[in-house]
């Protein structure tokens, strides 16, 4: 290993430095995160305080939601603050805990997605036992281990990155502190490093996916067999909005972690991190909203008393 000086912080250089440029991507992603908040904020507010949206299915709905806010305040508040800085800089320390938390929560929500995947089975091809099968206690167990999986999948190689050397250029071409820009700049092999992860994400996005897919070919076979049109298009749209989840979730995840890359495709990558981050949380409580009778019905109910309320404070 080659002589190496300690390195205290990290620059990131994903944005030109051009001051107009920086002032318009502060104003888009600004825009753009106060919608992630707004947006899923009341999803969980729906299906905490919404009788008719407590079932399962809402359950881990109001789990993916937070999953999805705060994977975005994660990254965006320190994206802002480095748009309007002089200075892109972020500590050593902040830099490896944005790493580990974006992993960890990205981790949980492709264990959710699978769980999700599971209910919407139960809930269609053995429905007399839903109740049974899917009672609050199966749930709160389900959503507690994917979360505490989530966490503890990534701690390790989370940790070792941490205590590798670091003696080239701290400059992160990336606009936050995302696993690959971070190795270029250890001084020492990182193969194996980065096997460890390919094989480690493969599993867990790959692995969940193997899930979702084979319950859906269950669903489907299932919903083939309902003799009734009407029946078979009731059964499918209950899985359209979990189906829009599963899209936007893995379709960009798997060709930045799991399809294996050369450095041709960094700027690529930058490119999908945002649709990640900004544009399938910004996406998931419109496509609940507008493909979810139950959601809808919510959202009226809530404005009418909100409105009531108002009505009546002002006489």
């Amino acid at each position: 290993m080659e002589n190496h000086s300690t390195v205290n912080e990290f620059i990131f250089i994903a944005f030109p430095k051009i001051f107009a440029l920086e002032i318009l991507f502060f104003i888009l992603f600004l825009i753009l995160y106060i919608v992630i908040i707004s947006g899923n904020v009341s999803i969980i507010i729906l299906t905490l305080f919404d009788l008719h949206l407590h079932s399962p299915m809402y359950f881990f709905l109001g789990n993916i939601s937070v999953l999805e806010m705060s994977i975005s305040t994660v990254v965006v508040p320190k994206l802002l603050a480095i748009l309007l800085s002089c200075k892109k800089t972020i500590s050593f320390v902040a830099c490896f805990v944005q790493c580990y938390l974006y992993f960890a929560l990205g981790t949980t929500d492709f264990i959710l997605l699978a769980v999700m995947s599971y209910d919407r089975y139960v809930a269609i091809c053995n429905p007399l036992q839903y109740v049974v099968i899917m009672n609050w206690n199966t749930c709160f167990y389900m959503a507690l281990a994917s979360w505490m999986g989530g966490f503890l999948i990534v701690i390790t190689p989370a940790f070792i990155k941490a205590m590798l050397p670091y003696c080239k250029a701290n400059e992160i071409n990336h606009f936050f502190c995302d696993s690959s820009p971070i190795m270029k700049l250890v001084c020492m092999d990182t193969t194996l490093i980065q096997l460890f992860d390919f094989f480690m994400y493969s599993f867990v996005i790959v692995g969940s996916l193997c899930i979702t897919i084979w319950t859906y070919i269950m669903i489907t076979i299932t919903i083939y067999r309902i003799p009734s049109v009407t029946g078979r298009h009731k059964a499918f749209s209950t899985c359209l909005s979990h189906l829009f989840l599963v899209i936007l979730g893995y379709g960009g995840t798997i060709f930045i972690y799991v399809i294996p890359k050369g450095n041709y495709y960094l700027k690529l990558n930058k490119l999908v991190s945002v649709i990640t981050i900004f544009v399938t949380p910004v996406l998931s409580p419109f496509i609940f909203s507008l493909r979810n009778h139950a959601v809808q019905t919510a959202y009226m109910d809530m404005c009418t008393k909100v409105k009531g309320s108002l009505f009546q404070d002002h006489i």
